[in-house]
């Protein structure tokens, strides 16, 4: 049986996506869709309990409700595909918004990639000195929607020489749980380091070290497969050896040290001495 060719187009999401549409919202299949994608990503490299379980038991039923595996996996493959070809787009922001299932109640109006990448350019121009004493930074995006942003950054630290998936760490926020799932899976699928959290960023917002964020009430917490590498493992180590240990290893003060001259005062019979 012949194998149907992937090309990684819109058109072609959009065909396989309309066929889960038959009895159910685009917005119930979008965000089961999104969800089962999430699952799988995560659950690829990060095996905490419960966390993982919990994932697991989701994609089970997010598949279920899709009706199976085999079209999914589709959409999945086709995305995959769409951002190997091209890396420097928002792709599921771009489908997300054409398909009108923007929520203007939560100030969903995505940022047109190209504004993301002007704005990524201006960004990184004026601070590329300071970026280049650096051994890593991080990028944060409060309102990270899809992404876009944040897929800017990442494909203008490209351009400029940086490898940003060892120097650079991706945090990004987003108070609609579809739409921060729709980020994960790009920078994932991107090789970003880094998180996304879903949370308020006014009202509850992610708090801790950079590397290692406080997992509060309220959050979820996605990572990337990225923000596994053994690079940013390391990182994560000596931040928790620090912490631990710091105090003990920092470097005391040294004392001041003088030259101090000794002599023998022949008249009143006693030495003497004076600083140098």
């Amino acid at each position: 049986m012949n194998e149907e060719k992937i090309t990684g187009t819109e058109k072609e999401f959009l065909n396989v996506f309309k066929q889960l549409c038959i009895s159910r919202s685009s917005w119930q299949v979008w965000a089961d869709l999104m969800a089962a994608m999430a699952c799988t990503l995560a659950n690829s490299v990060n095996k905490t309990l419960p966390a993982y379980a919990e994932r697991e038991k989701e994609y089970t039923e997010c598949i279920e409700r899709l009706g199976g595996v085999e079209k999914p996996a589709k959409c999945f493959a086709i995305v995959v595909e769409a951002l190997e070809r091209n890396p420097d787009q928002d792709f599921l922001g771009r489908l997300y918004m054409s398909l009108e299932l923007g929520n203007h109640w939560k100030g969903q109006f995505f940022t047109p990639y190209d504004v993301c990448r002007c704005m990524a350019e201006i960004t990184i121009q004026d601070n590329i000195q300071n970026l280049q004493n650096k051994e890593w930074v991080s990028v944060n995006d409060p309102a990270c929607g899809a992404g876009a942003t944040l897929i800017a950054a990442a494909n203008t630290f490209r351009r400029k020489g940086f490898n940003y998936q060892t120097q650079v760490l991706f945090v990004a926020n987003d108070i609609d749980r579809v739409t921060a799932q729709m980020c994960f899976i790009q920078l994932s699928l991107l090789g970003c380091p880094g998180y996304v959290a879903v949370a308020n960023t006014l009202s509850n917002p992610v708090a801790g070290n950079v590397l290692m964020p406080e997992e509060r009430p309220g959050q979820e917490f996605w990572y990337t497969p990225f923000y596994f590498r053994k690079e940013w493992s390391m990182r994560r180590q000596l931040q928790i050896f620090e912490r631990q240990f710091g105090a003990l290893f920092k470097p005391k003060l040294e004392p001041k040290v003088e030259n101090i001259i000794f002599h023998f005062d022949f008249e009143k019979g006693e030495y003497k001495c004076q600083n140098s």
